[in-house]
């Protein structure tokens, strides 16, 4: 695992598009501070860029490095939550503004699952993180679900766990507003 790590790392320092495993299903991913890199998952997914997408980051503590202010509840929710949890939080900053949506909140999401978290932790950096589909059409269940499309798009498909058939969940998602207002998007 870590000789393919050291590789996606290169393909995303130089602002490349992967196809990966993550904590929930597989997905297309980037450096989620480069806009170019950003803006070629848009074109990708054939998705409107008014849409946002999520990030993924190894530890609880880097989540302020891209929010102005965690809520007090956001650090409770992280730390309780036992499945993978997307928290959408407010006033997003150091992230590139294409993946910022339009209220500048940006989805986190601490990602334990030892391939992603050890991508995130080696790249020191967050990687964005959404289904590896173009927009509209079903999520794929597993690798072998993907479309030679998406397959064909990307700059570096991962050589790791492409055989599972395990159908994963996505992961619950809640936005976090102001005063620890708390809304379930997804559970």
């Amino acid at each position: 695992m870590h000789e393919e790590i050291k590789k996606v790392v290169d393909v995303l320092r130089s602002g490349g598009v992967i196809l990966y495993p993550t904590d929930t299903v597989w997905g297309l991913g980037c450096d989620a501070t480069n806009p170019e890199a950003v803006k070629r998952i848009f074109e990708i997914k054939k998705r409107a860029d008014a849409k946002a997408m999520l990030v993924l980051v190894d530890s609880a503590a880097r989540i302020q490095s891209y929010v102005d202010e965690v809520p007090e509840m956001g650090w409770d929710l992280v730390e309780l939550s036992e499945k993978p949890l997307t928290i959408i939080y407010p006033n997003a900053k150091n992230l590139a503004p294409n993946l910022i949506a339009e209220d500048k909140s940006i989805g986190i999401r601490v990602s334990h699952e030892a391939f992603s978290k050890t991508l995130c932790e080696k790249f020191r950096k967050p990687i964005v993180s959404t289904s590896a589909n173009v927009s509209g059409e079903p999520t794929p269940d597993n690798f072998n679900q993907i479309s030679n499309e998406i397959k064909a798009a990307v700059d570096y498909v991962v050589d790791f766990r492409q055989k599972e058939t395990i159908i994963p969940k996505p992961s619950s998602i809640i936005k976090l507003g102001k005063g620890n207002l708390i809304q379930i998007i997804r559970e």
